[in-house]
Formats: structure tokens, C-alpha cells, sequence
């Protein structure tokens, strides 16, 4: 028998063992892959062992010697046979046939407590099987399923690709973010979870297009949380007047579901930070997402701080989230959201950086950076499906985002025994309308035809202030220098219409073949205003005018693009390759004068899929793009980026090409439980639009050009996981190589950057022991300037515990210890985070009470080194001192 076929099962004890193994068929004796097999200990009638049939329909289950067991097998499309079979001290052989059966509910019946059961590309986890008791999250069940992971934001990760939606007995949840259902659902409302791999929303449209990329979550609830309000309520307080209030409220039934989250602390938990507003997708596809061609909008941003993983020295927040959705038919669905977060941050930095010049030269700047951060965040959404019948459905979305955001930052900067100490104000309103309309219509078994279409509006009026002693840029700007503090002020605003849209016509060639058509365009309008100013002593203005200070830049770009796919399966392989005629035209208006460019491209593109098995496969993409920037590098007129750097934009920029190839293999081995994924990603980019700098000391003045260097890009990425009885062995590795070409003094300026990481755990999953994960991670940065070089180490080793103790206590624990060092040996910083929750509940009562403890070693700071081309900085962060929290909670 192959060796692939050890032991599925970690339900069994330590005690002697023996082997049951055979074969599954069907009438006619073929094997049947991934047919499911369970053994339920006849007397106790719990599940001791559990196996999933290999490629050739062969199992091997381990079982206790001198036990009698009730034997369940079951596969889709066939009548579950059943048998009972008492052990001796050998090992035992018996075959099964299955009959084919057109009722598929046997099959749900007897496989409804595998711990892990593969239906296609839909994963699906029974919790309980997994869980030990001790946790309280999405988040912490998320962890123990096998395959399953969360990554440093929050996010979800299933075969190392973000999950982009989660949903909750079928119905969105908060669609375009899953860090919030992570942090808020309860654990022990939990009964399945459900992986939906190669997902589509539109059932049109499965098997039509490639979804690959698209994965899914759904939660099942157990019983008692359908049709009933549950939630929890969880208030705490602690010395130097923490405090904490997190009520929420969760209601789930065919016809309709309310989420109701709010969360008040300052202990440095924030639900949703900028990170993730930026992020925050609300669930509106990329349009662009298959196509050959990218058109950047901007952030336009001010650069505001954000906190290092989530630390700062002081945080508070405050957050409130509605989520609903429903059904008032069959045929209509509605759902929406809406968020409000506000986060007040306190930051302190100290950081020397070290500016390169000319002919070995180079300079040092000592800096002292005091933060206070205002942010004030909101998102609402409304969505709609009308679906009358099969062949037609019709989508509609809106979502405004706005935010209010204000830092005030005071820099104490030292450079060659000189002290200018500098104020910098950073304030922004930007709001953004998205709308989405999609129309799927089925002509008939051979013709589909679909229409999408998104409009983006986004207003965007950043300004910048600073007030200092000093002004780096006497000789670049007409400042009156008789004043006794430079305040220069800078407004800008940027206004975006994007338009884009498309229609796709799917004729379908056979059973397993279909021509895509696609007819689209997009249409970008964006206006660039700025000016600079200076408020002199007396409060009076002075304005810089003039073309270099002024900016007043209109810019469009046109799309209008023609595209065919082939999309063929035949075996075990897929092919779907195709090209895209793109007719391109920009046009920019500024400074009294127009120009336009056009371009005609042909970009192609070729998919292929290998189903080596059902649960593993080989993918390989190749797709070439155009990316266009956004108005913001075309306005020539000098802009303020901060108290030492100035830009200037360039109205000849064109767009880059991009070669991108990838390569992605899957496997979830259900016979020994072991998963595995690996990417390989490359990228050049032609003509790609670089950094001009030109440094003035410490500082600089940058503009972009397009450099006829190419930049290269190597990426590479691997998981395994296996998962014995009660042990989880989890190794991953993540290597990219980076070339990148930059202009310093206006000659060129070659990186070569190669970074590793390699991380690899083991942990327990007992049901009656404290179990504990043992994990370390390294990781190197080497970075090649030419004439430099240096290398960067990152040790990190950690330790996880939770436990129950007595039945009624939970201990849970987190140490994690830094070690960051370099290849000179200057740089030698070690510090470690440590913190602890003990809750206590007795059974069947709906009160917990805890103590939570953060920060339990009073580390002060952590240290971090970075590099460019011209500079390289070494920095010293302050964290949130250590802080104690005693906490209620009652459970609705």
C-alpha cells in the first residue's frame, strides 16, 4: 500500500493500536476518492478515529485493540454503508462497495461529524473537533483548523491568499473585511466552517471564469444561536484609569440578520485602524482585477503615522459597526453597513539617519519626534441582489467612506551641532463615493451575457503646515527670511471621476469549453490644485506665486480595449489563455499648455490549471500590463512633502509595462493531514516610473521619471502543516528578491535587495491538558547599494500557553522575544512582549469574570533600522507601558 496512507485519525489514545484498511468501490469496483470513513466506538459512541480515501479509494483507520466499532462510510452520489467490527490485537482488512443513490441527504447524515470533510472545492471544519475549550474569537478557532492562518493585519489566509469575504449562515459579514468577524464572533456561537475555494457570488458565472484567487469563509452557528439574539457584554477597569466596554449583539434567521458591535477602550486594542479603513474594500470587486491594464487615483495622503503593530505609547478609541441583511422575497436581497471608529494616538520616535552624498560623504541627523494623532473614520454601505429566476441577476452597491484626520507633529532635529525644532500640522477631510451596477443575463444553454459598471468619486483636500527655525529651502523658494519662524501652509486639493465599464459575452463551445468576449472602457478625470504660503509674524500672507509654486493640473486618461478568452478543460488540465487591444489616450492641461498622448497596445495573458489530484493542483499565469499613475506625479509645481523634502512631478511620464509570471501549488493531503502550498512570483517592469532625487544635505528634493532600467522582482513562498493525534507541525519560509534603478544627482542608482524569513511550530491540541505552541522565526534583509552593503537579523523565538485549570479557570499567555542585529555588529537591540489573561467561569452560568495583563515585562520601546538609495536610519519606538485589567462579561 502506498505510504501516503498513514494514520488520518487523531482521535485515538496512546494504548495499543491496530491497523483496519481496505478499499471503497463502487458497483463496478473503481475507487472512490474521498470517500469518508468514521469509527464510533460502539459502547461510548464517541468518534475515536476518522480517514478520507486516497486517489485509488483506499483507507486505513487506527483503532484500539479488544473494541467493538460501528463503521460509517459515505460518499456523494451513493448509499453510506455501514458495518460493525470488534478488534482483536491484529491488524484487519475489509472492502466496501457503494451503491449509487440520487438522494444526497444519507451523505450529509453520516458524515455531519467528520472533523474535516472536502465536498469539491468547499472545505468544511467541525469545530468542536478542534477546539479545547479555551477560546473566545473566530480568530482563535480560525487557528487551530489545519490550512487556516491569520496573517500580522488580521486578515485570513487559506493557501497563503487573503479570504476576501466571510459570511455568517450565508449572509455577508461586513463584506470587504475579515478582521472584524475574526475579532468579534464568539467562539462557542461556532459549529462549522466552511472554506469556499474558487468562489463566485453569481452562480451564472461558476465554472465560466477563473476564480482561483477567490476564496470565501462561511460560518455555521449551532442550533441555539439561529432565530435567537445572542451576544456578549464585557465591560472592564483598571490602575492609571484604563478602561474597556465592548457590548455586542448578534441576531440570525432565514429572513434577516443584525450585527451590532461597539468596542470604548484605552488599553491600545483598536478594532479598525487607518490600515484598515485604507483597505476596506466594502466588498467592490477590482474592476480591473483579470484585466491588462491598472489607472492609480491616488491616495493623495499626508503621510499621517501609523502605529508599529498596533503599539503606541498611548491609544484610545472608540468604534461602533452595524451589519444587516434581508430577504423581504425570494427574489430580492438587501444588506449594508455601516462604520464609525475614532482613535486617539500618542507617538514618540527617536531615530538617527545617516543621508549619503557625494564622494563617500555623508551626514547625520539626530531626531526626536513627538506625535498626536486625531482619526476619525467613517464607512456606510448599502448593497441589493435582484435574482426573479436562474437566468438573470442584477447587483447593486453604493459606499461612502469619510474621514477626519489631524496630526500634529513636533520634530527636534540635531545635524552638525545645530538644534531646529519643528512643528508640523497635517489635517484632511477626504470622502469617497463608490457605485457598482452588474447585470447577468442567460440568453440560453450557449449564450451569457454580463454588464459591470463602477463609478468612483473621491475629493481629496489635504493640508500641511510647519512652523520651525530654519527653512532648508531659502534658495528654492521666496520666502521673506527677515521672520523670526518659518510657517509655510500648503493646500491641496484633488478631485477624481472615474468611469468604468464593460459588457462580457460567454458563448459556451461544449461541456467543457466556452469563448469570453469583452468590449469595455474606462475614462479618468482628475484636477490637481495647490498653492504654498507663508504666515509672517504680523499674521499677514504671503503667497508664492509663480508656475514653480502653483499647480493647476487637469488629467484624463482613456481606455477603450476589445478582449478575447479561450477557456478549454480536457484531463486533468485547464487552459484559458487570451489578449486584450487596449487604445490608450492622455491628456494633461497645465501651466497655459495641453498634451496628449496615444497609445495602442495588444497585452496577452494565458492561465493554466493542472488537477493533479482532488485536492491538489498546479497553476501557472502569465499576464502582461500597463500601469498608469495618477495626476499627482504629473503636477510639475513644487509640493511639501514634509519639513525636509520638496517634490516636483513630470508632465512627460508614460505608463510601464509588466511581465508578471506565477506559479502556485496546492495540496491538502487528508490521509495524514498534511498541507501544503508554494508561489513563485516574477515581475519586470519596463519603463517603470522611478525616484529622481536629488539630496541637499539632509535634505532632498525628488521628482519621477520613467527609467529605461528594468526593475525585476522574485518572490517565493511555502507552508507545511501536518497534524498528528494531539500535535500540529507548522513550517513556513518567504524569500524575495528585489532590482530596482532610482536616479541620485540625476545619475543612475542601482539596489539589489534580498530578504528571507523562516519560521516554523509546533503545537498541542489536548481536550483535558494545557496546551502549548513553541515557535521561531528568523529572518534576514541584505541590501546591495553598490557602493554599500549591510545586512540586517531578526531573531524571534515565542511561546504560547492556554489552559484549563479546575474546570472553571483559563490561563492563556503570549511571550514573544526580539533579537535585531546587523552584519557591522553596530546594532545590537533586544527587547520581548509578554502578556496574559486568566478568566474565570463556572459552569453553565453566563458570567466571566478576568484579569488581563499587556505588556507584563514593561518593555519600554522597540528598535527598527531601514534603507533607501540615499539614506539609512536606525529608530528607537515608544510602546504603551505595562497596564493590568480587571473585566466582567455576560454572555446574552
Amino acid at each position: 500500500m502506498s505510504s501516503t496512507l498513514l494514520l488520518c485519525a487523531f482521535f485515538t489514545t496512546f494504548s495499543q493500536n491496530i491497523n483496519l484498511n481496505g478499499k471503497v468501490k463502487d458497483s463496478i469496483g473503481t475507487g472512490l476518492e474521498m470517500a469518508n470513513i468514521i469509527a464510533l466506538n460502539a459502547q461510548t459512541k464517541a468518534l475515536e478515529s476518522y480517514c478520507v480515501t486516497n486517489h485509488n479509494g483506499e483507507y486505513k483507520l487506527t483503532l484500539k485493540a479488544n473494541t467493538t466499532y460501528n463503521i460509517k462510510v459515505s460518499f456523494l452520489g451513493c448509499t453510506p454503508g455501514e458495518f460493525t467490527i470488534s478488534t482483536t490485537e491484529t491488524d484487519l482488512s475489509k472492502d466496501i462497495t457503494l451503491m449509487e443513490e440520487n438522494s444526497l441527504l444519507s451523505e450529509v447524515d453520516v458524515t455531519y461529524k467528520m472533523p474535516v470533510s472536502v465536498r469539491g472545492d468547499t472545505i468544511v471544519y467541525n469545530t468542536d473537533s478542534f477546539t479545547t475549550g479555551t477560546e473566545k474569537k473566530l480568530k482563535d478557532v480560525l487557528v487551530a483548523l489545519p490550512g487556516v492562518e491569520l496573517n500580522d493585519d488580521g486578515q485570513i489566509e487559506v493557501e497563503g491568499k487573503k479570504v476576501q469575504k466571510i459570511m455568517v449562515e450565508g449572509k455577508d459579514f461586513f463584506d470587504g473585511d475579515t478582521k472584524i468577524a475574526t475579532e468579534n464572533i464568539p467562539a462557542d456561537a461556532i459549529d462549522k466552517v466552511e472554506v469556499l475555494r474558487n468562489y463566485n457570488e453569481v452562480n451564472q458565472m461558476q465554472g465560466l471564469t477563473n476564480d482561483t484567487d477567490n476564496i470565501a469563509m462561511n460560518i455555521k452557528l449551532k442550533k441555539g444561536k439561529k432565530n435567537f439574539w445572542f451576544g456578549e457584554l464585557t465591560a472592564g477597569a483598571g490602575p492609571d484609569e484604563k478602561f474597556l466596554a465592548h457590548p455586542k449583539l448578534f441576531y440570525y434567521s432565514p429572513k434577516f440578520s443584525l450585527n451590532l458591535i461597539t468596542d470604548m477602550n484605552n488599553i491600545g486594542e483598536v478594532p479598525f485602524t487607518r490600515r484598515d479603513y485604507m483597505n476596506f474594500t466594502g466588498g467592490f470587486k477590482n474592476f480591473n482585477r483579470n484585466g491588462s491594464s491598472s489607472f492609480s487615483t491616488g491616495s493623495n495622503s499626508l503621510g499621517i503615522s501609523t502605529a508599529q503593530n498596533d503599539k503606541a505609547k498611548n491609544i484610545d478609541t472608540k468604534f461602533a459597526a452595524l451589519n444587516f441583511s434581508y430577504s423581504p422575497s425570494k427574489t430580492l436581497d438587501i444588506s449594508g453597513f455601516g462604520i464609525y471608529a475614532y482613535t486617539d494616538t500618542e507617538m514618540r520616535t527617536e531615530s538617527s539617519i545617516t543621508y549619503k552624498l557625494d564622494n563617500n560623504r555623508s551626514k547625520v541627523e539626530e531626531a526626536i519626534k513627538e506625535n498626536d494623532q486625531d482619526v476619525n473614520l467613517g464607512l456606510i454601505k448599502f448593497s441589493s441582489v435582484f435574482k426573479p429566476n436562474a437566468n438573470f441577476q442584477f447587483d447593486y452597491d453604493i459606499m461612502l467612506k469619510q474621514s477626519n484626520d489631524e496630526e500634529v507633529e513636533s520634530v527636534s532635529s540635531l545635524v552638525d551641532n545645530t538644534t531646529d525644532l519643528i512643528i508640523q500640522n497635517k489635517k484632511q477631510k477626504p470622502i469617497s463615493i463608490n457605485q457598482n451596477t452588474n447585470i447577468y443575463y442567460t440568453l440560453n444553454d450557449r449564450n451569457i451575457f454580463t454588464f459591470e459598471a463602477q463609478h468612483l468619486y473621491q475629493n481629496e483636500d489635504p493640508f500641511y503646515n510647519s512652523v520651525r527655525n530654519e527653512f532648508a529651502f531659502v534658495d528654492l523658494f521666496p520666502v521673506n527670511q527677515s521672520q523670526s519662524l518659518y510657517n509655510l501652509n500648503q493646500k491641496k486639493n484633488i478631485l477624481t471621476n472615474k468611469v468604468d465599464a464593460k459588457v462580457d459575452y460567454y458563448y459556451i463551445t461544449g461541456d467543457k469549453s466556452n469563448i469570453q468576449l469583452t468590449l469595455g472602457t474606462t475614462q479618468s478625470h482628475q484636477n490637481f490644485d495647490s498653492d504654498i504660503f507663508q504666515i509672517l509674524d504680523d499674521k499677514s500672507k504671503l503667497a508664492m506665486e509663480g508656475d514653480s509654486f502653483e499647480n493647476d493640473v487637469n488629467f484624463n486618461i482613456s481606455d477603450l480595449f476589445l478582449g478575447f478568452h479561450y477557456k478549454l478543460q480536457t484531463g486533468i488540465f485547464t487552459f484559458n489563455p487570451g489578449l486584450s487591444l487596449h487604445q490608450y489616450k492622455t491628456d494633461n492641461k497645465q501651466l497655459g499648455s495641453h498634451l496628449t498622448d496615444e497609445l495602442t497596445s495588444i497585452l496577452p495573458d494565458m492561465y493554466i490549471n493542472v488537477q493533479l489530484k482532488k485536492s491538489e493542483n498546479l497553476r501557472f499565469n502569465y499576464k502582461i500590463t500597463r500601469a498608469f499613475t495618477d495626476v499627482s506625479k504629473f503636477a510639475q509645481s513644487y509640493v511639501l512633502n514634509n519639513y525636509n523634502s520638496v517634490y516636483s512631478g513630470n508632465r512627460d511620464l508614460e505608463s510601464s509595462l509588466n511581465h508578471n509570471i506565477s506559479l502556485n501549488f496546492f495540496s491538502f493531503n487528508m490521509f495524514n493531514f498534511t498541507h501544503m502550498f508554494a508561489n513563485l512570483n516574477y515581475t519586470k517592469r519596463i519603463d517603470a516610473l522611478k525616484s529622481d532625487v536629488i539630496p541637499m544635505g539632509t535634505n532632498q528634493i525628488t521628482s519621477t521619471i520613467n527609467s529605461n532600467l528594468e526593475d525585476e522582482s522574485l518572490s517565493a513562498n511555502a507552508r507545511y502543516q501536518r497534524t498528528f493525534k494531539n500535535f500540529k507541525l507548522s513550517t513556513r519560509a518567504n524569500l524575495s528578491w528585489a532590482k530596482t534603478n532610482n536616479l541620485i544627482n540625476s545619475l543612475p542608482s542601482t539596489s539589489e535587495s534580498f530578504s528571507q524569513n523562516y519560521s516554523g511550530s509546533v503545537s498541542t491540541n489536548f481536550k483535558k491538558a494545557p496546551n502549548l505552541e513553541l515557535g521561531y522565526s528568523y529572518s534576514v534583509s541584505n541590501y546591495d547599494r553598490g557602493q554599500t552593503s549591510t545586512s540586517y537579523f531578526t531573531k524571534r523565538p515565542y511561546v504560547k500557553l492556554d489552559a484549563i485549570i479546575l474546570k472553571e479557570l483559563i490561563l492563556t499567555a503570549d511571550y514573544n522575544f526580539y533579537s535585531y542585529t546587523n552584519k557591522e555588529n553596530t546594532i545590537d537591540n533586544e527587547y520581548s512582549f509578554l502578556e496574559a489573561n486568566l478568566l474565570y467561569q463556572k459552569k453553565d452560568s453566563q458570567w466571566e469574570f478576568g484579569l488581563k495583563g499587556k505588556n507584563l515585562l514593561d518593555t519600554k520601546s522597540l528598535n527598527q533600522s531601514s534603507e533607501t538609495d540615499y539614506a539609512y536610519a536606525s529608530s528607537t519606538y515608544y510602546v504603551q507601558p505595562r497596564y493590568f485589567l480587571f473585566t466582567v462579561k455576560y454572555n446574552l
